[in-house]
């Protein structure tokens, strides 16, 4: 046989009602413990107040008679005392007891025998006053104790009032088991969205949001959780996207290289140095997006581990410049450094190198016969900020925002025909991230493209 087992919202329902459960427990055993000491000590008051009116009373009875023949069976003379004493409370005597008596009571002489009272033992366990005549004690008012009384539950109003107790709790459960019931389905209801919103993620759908009403931690739970369905949304778009362009940008050198090799087999075209030339260049090519596509995986932060340590990125930029200067100058560019003398930073020496190198290939690549590069750079407010601004031509500003798209290459000018695979730039944005830095692509005062690069220092430069 298969237990049942609450799920989240009959655990919360179960544990706020067992509470209440508790607290009500607690406060009908409170109110019904303080009743019956509270009426215990009532009662005792007005009998301990009565017995001494009417031990004072005998007394002097006593003390006319010379001895309690008066009393002895005499019922009806114990009555008239009584009705005087209730004629004192109808003048509203403030120094008299209540209405009544709450229990039985018993006159005795000296010899402890029973003068008035009801039949049976005198209790032993009563409370009693002694009945003083010239500083000698000739008899004792006796009442059985108070507590027999509310134990035995003999009075109607003490058991009245634990029949309204009772059924004050009776309501009072039933309502706390409503008010529990829609509170837990209130407070969970947030809850139970993210559960199936979870799980449609989970399928996924990456589509799927919840809807966030509140200001507390479940709403900011939910906005969390969109925020982490519009991610996984956009990287599952990207991802497709990106393996879609790959397939792209290998078809086209694949096709050409089987379209030469057929030709050649074909007997089309003749296995010349030309032919094999072109072969090559297509391999080339294709060999040059192949490391593309490995440096960029390299290049994502946390893809491998950066061996950062304190460095001069001056020297750097420097040597970077230095080794590009000859292939500038073979196409009639050239290449101005305004930079500080020294800027220590912590960083990866051979990453940094690769994205110096790549700026400088992209200017070199895209910059007309006759243009120029200035490297400039400046330090502010613990950043160091380079900038590399080439000649024409430029871009306009919709293909200056998509720069560092992978496989984004411009149309004009700037565009495939200068051999470049469309990487270069995502690569340089991915290494420049890892450093904790921003790059920027923006216009360039000499009529080209300015990319701008901004790095940490190093906070006790």
């Amino acid at each position: 046989m298969k237990l049942w087992r609450p799920g989240i919202t009959g655990k919360l329902f179960l544990a706020i009602f067992s509470t209440c459960l508790l607290v009500l427990a607690i406060m009908h055993w409170g109110v019904r413990l303080s009743f019956e000491r509270g009426f215990i000590d009532y009662i005792k008051h007005g009998n301990e107040q009565r017995l001494e009116l009417l031990g004072d009373a005998l007394g002097e009875q006593y003390a006319l008679h010379g001895n309690w023949q008066f009393l002895r069976h005499n019922d009806r003379f114990m009555f008239q005392i009584l009705k005087s004493f209730e004629h004192d409370e109808d003048g509203r005597n403030p120094n008299m007891p209540p209405h009544g008596w709450r229990t039985q009571f018993w006159v005795v002489d000296q010899d402890y025998k029973a003068l008035v009272g009801p039949r049976g033992p005198v209790p032993s366990d009563g409370t009693r006053r002694a009945i003083n005549v010239n500083g000698r004690d000739v008899g004792w008012v006796i009442a059985s104790p108070v507590e027999r009384l509310t134990r035995n539950t003999d009075i109607n109003f003490d058991r009245q009032q634990r029949r309204t107790s009772w059924i004050i709790v009776a309501l009072s459960t039933l309502l706390a088991a409503a008010a529990t019931f829609l509170l837990a389905r209130g407070l969970l209801a947030p809850v139970k969205r993210l559960v199936e919103g979870t799980h449609r993620l989970a399928a996924g759908d990456f589509t799927t949001r919840v809807d966030s009403t509140s200001q507390d931690e479940l709403g900011k739970l939910a906005q969390d959780f969109n925020q982490l369905a519009s991610t996984l949304e956009k990287n599952h778009n990207m991802r497709r996207a990106y393996m879609a362009d790959i397939s792209h940008e290998l078809r086209t050198p694949l096709a050409i290289l089987r379209g030469e090799l057929e030709a050649i087999q074909d007997g089309v075209r003749q296995f010349t140095p030309e032919s094999v030339a072109s072969l090559q260049m297509e391999v080339a090519t294709l060999t040059k997006l192949v490391d593309d596509l490995h440096q960029l995986s390299l290049s994502d932060e946390g893809a491998l581990a950066y061996q950062k340590k304190s460095l001069d990125i001056i020297t750097l930029l420097e040597v970077a410049a230095g080794a590009f200067r000859q292939r500038f100058d073979s196409r009639g560019l050239s290449i101005r450094l305004a930079l500080p003398d020294h800027v220590t930073i912590f960083g990866d020496s051979d990453r940094l190198m690769q994205l110096f190198n790549n700026l400088l290939e992209n200017s070199l690549r895209y910059t007309d016969e006759g243009g120029q590069l200035l490297i400039s750079g400046e330090v502010n407010q613990q950043r160091f900020i380079m900038t590399f601004a080439d000649s024409a031509p430029g871009v306009n500003d919709d293909q200056l925002n998509r720069l560092f798209e992978r496989f984004y290459r411009t149309e004009g000018s700037r565009n495939r025909a200068s051999g470049g695979s469309g990487l270069g730039l995502s690569i340089c944005k991915n290494i420049v991230a890892a450093h904790g830095g921003t790059l920027k692509a923006g216009h360039s005062p000499f009529g080209g493209v300015s990319i701008t690069v901004e790095l940490p220092l190093i906070q006790n430069q």
